[in-house]
């Protein structure tokens, strides 16, 4: 694992963090049936990382430039706030989602795998790579995860923004509570 000694001060300041899809959210394999569909494999233990980052208030969105069913079904099932599939030119996708959350470069993460996402990469706060990305993607990159695309990459990338931002023992602590309610989740960083 990488991670630059300003990596701790960038992840604090974090309120958007957009994925990737082949690559970061997947294993970058693409699976094609007999009659056309498209398969990928996501990872549940990013999935459910998404979910702990929205519980904190933390959003999320997803710029590809594939376009695939399977994304934006996964992309509902985990309540992804803003998709943009498609998106070649990640530059121009990138100043729409940052205009539609208001937000600045700095309160941005990025979780990159390859070359075409250094546009977006080398603009935001905090640029994390998944530990199969291509060296170009790692050599810039604040904290480049063990884990690779596909395989849990995307929760050590959340893990450690909700760590940096002092959260995660709070939802650890609920989670180790016998009366926990999963609700209670929503009021930790409100």
């Amino acid at each position: 694992m990488k991670i630059l000694g300003e990596a701790l001060d960038r992840a604090r300041r974090i309120k958007l963090i957009i994925f990737d899809v082949d690559g970061v959210l997947t294993d970058g394999g693409i699976y094609h049936g007999t009659n056309g569909e498209l398969f990928k494999s996501f990872h549940c233990r990013d999935g459910f990382g998404i979910t702990l980052a929205h519980s904190c208030g933390i959003k999320t969105a997803i710029i590809t430039g594939r376009t695939s069913e399977i994304t934006n079904y996964r992309a509902a099932e985990l309540k992804i706030d803003f998709v943009m599939q498609g998106q070649m030119n990640k530059r121009d996708a990138y100043k729409k989602v940052k205009a539609h959350f208001n937000l600045t470069d700095e309160e941005i993460c990025y979780v990159a795998d390859d070359v075409i996402d250094l546009p977006v990469f080398v603009q935001v706060g905090f640029r994390a790579a998944v530990g199969d990305a291509a060296a170009e993607v790692i050599e810039p990159a604040h904290f480049v995860a063990n884990n690779f695309g596909g395989h849990g990459a995307v929760r050590e990338v959340i893990e450690f923004i909700l760590k940096a931002q002092g959260l995660w023992q709070a939802i650890i602590e609920r989670y180790t509570t016998p009366e926990f309610d999963d609700k209670e989740l929503t009021s930790l960083n409100q």
